[in-house]
């Protein structure tokens, strides 16, 4: 039995943008609805840019602030500064339950708006928290807490974007689209390395220890001003019936815990061990792989950034490839080419990748990772989008991703760390090979190519069926 405000009219909002027929021969998208897909896209993966600063810039400055909040004399201060990386994770299924809740009942528009203001208001805060010289503990209290509430707003970016963007395509360019939300994702990234090759062109390590992290973290809270403007602007995804819907009560399903668990409990298992093996092997590649760089040549400090910014451009420049490719072929050989790659490559990455001093051969190696990783990255996005109906859309991929995230993708950096303290790289290398093995298995098994989805069903196949059941 469908609730009310399931159905997705195609009079109005976002599904014109997508391709109103469900006839799988009907002409391709107009060009005027191909151009509002863009600006929407533009609109809605700009919130996501500065999130995912916010979220690298720790990452990018921990060595040169982590003396601020920590003893420097504690040779595990480095691990606490990557555990509070990974604590934050704690709050990304809470952000995601909220949030996604949020725009499945109030729309996708109002929750992008919140979360990139609370991710801006907490970047304000590190920015201007006293060191530990000035208030002792209290400044290691502040820093967690502010990380924390970053940990929930970041939970409910993800979910909520992925949501969106993959809402706001025409119906023939979804892979396409959507692949901007990595995008845009590793741009948050190459923006924090951008800033940190800056900084060190102009002043040396103990200035931006001292003050320059602190810009940083500035720069990140006050270019959401801008996107909190573009965000506003922006299309709403679902239409007026679905939301007026909620506000009369006559819906009581849309965003429901409950509905996800007790009726799309098989999709959401999807979602989670789909995002398993990409999520573990993304901060493997993406957060470990430059922070082994940078050490490698922590010498000539310059040298790793400018690697790790050249190798994170070539990453963001693939996403939208990725997803074209997934347009032509389908979604399942793209996450396969992944799934097999990761499990052959990771141990060559970890391995090599610290007893590398060529700049060439640490480039490649860091690229060849890239070149795999983007087989995840650029569609998993829509991926998990097509696994759930308008309703429950962004609560299923939110808490789906979430969950994986926090287990397996925000505790590899601080396990990484202790692993290498304790001399147990191998171990590392094995437990990541094999998540990335279970999720290869869930590709191979599991998901079938080409096949009608719940976005399908909405706003029209992507895919034209030639005849015959599709695998």
């Amino acid at each position: 039995m469908s609730a009310p405000g399931r159905s997705v009219p195609h009079s109005e909002g976002m599904n014109a943008v997508a391709g109103d027929s469900r006839d799988p021969n009907v002409a391709a998208s107009t060009p005027a609805a191909t151009r509002r897909a863009i600006l929407n896209t533009i609109r809605g993966s700009s919130g996501n840019l500065v999130e995912w600063y916010d979220v690298y810039v720790y990452t990018v400055f921990a060595t040169y602030f982590e003396n601020q909040f920590f003893d420097s004399a504690d040779k595990n201060s480095t691990v606490y500064v990557y555990a509070i990386f990974a604590v934050t994770f704690v709050m990304r299924p809470v952000g995601s339950w909220f949030f996604g809740r949020y725009a499945d009942r109030r729309g996708r528009r109002a929750a992008l708006t919140f979360s990139v203001s609370l991710m801006a208001a907490c970047s304000l805060v590190v920015a201007l928290t006293p060191g530990r010289e000035s208030i002792g503990v209290w400044a290691a209290v502040v820093l967690v807490l502010a990380r924390l509430v970053q940990g929930f707003a970041t939970g409910g970016e993800y979910g909520t974007s992925a949501t969106y963007m993959s809402e706001a395509a025409t119906r023939e360019r979804r892979g396409f689209f959507s692949s901007f939300q990595y995008v845009t994702l590793i741009g948050g990234h190459v923006l924090a390395q951008l800033t940190l090759l800056v900084m060190q062109s102009f002043l040396d390590k103990e200035q931006i220890a001292d003050f320059g992290w602190r810009i940083a973290f500035f720069i990140g809270g006050v270019a959401a001003v801008v996107v909190f403007w573009l965000r506003r602007s922006m299309d709403e995804s679902l239409t007026s019936e679905q939301l007026e819907a909620v506000r009369s009560g006559e819906d009581r399903s849309s965003g429901s815990l409950r509905e996800l668990l007790v009726n799309y409990w098989r999709p959401l298992l999807v979602c989670f061990l789909v995002t398993i093996g990409g999520t573990i092997a993304f901060y493997t590649y993406s957060v470990n792989a430059p922070a082994i760089v940078k050490t490698a040549y922590e010498d000539h400090g310059k040298t790793g950034t400018w690697i790790n910014l050249v190798g994170l451009v070539f990453l963001m420049l693939l996403q939208p490839l990725g997803g074209l490719i997934s347009d032509k072929v389908g979604r399942k050989p793209v996450l396969i080419f992944f799934g097999v790659g990761g499990v052959i490559y990771t141990y060559f990455l970890i391995t090599y990748l610290p007893k590398t001093t060529s700049i060439a051969a640490s480039l490649t190696l860091v690229c060849i990772g890239y070149v795999i990783l983007t087989g995840y990255t650029s569609i998993n996005a829509i991926v998990k989008a097509e696994l759930f109906p308008s309703h429950i859309r962004a609560l299923g991929v939110g808490i789906g991703y979430a969950v994986a995230n926090s287990a397996f993708g925000g505790t590899a950096p601080v396990i990484y760390q202790a692993a290498k303290n304790g001399g147990h790289v191998p171990l590392f290398i094995a437990y990541v090979t094999a998540v990335i093995a279970v999720s290869l298995l869930v590709y191979i098994f599991v998901l079938r190519n080409k096949s009608e989805t719940a976005l399908d069903r909405e706003q029209g196949r992507a895919y034209a069926v030639q005849g015959g059941p599709r695998d």
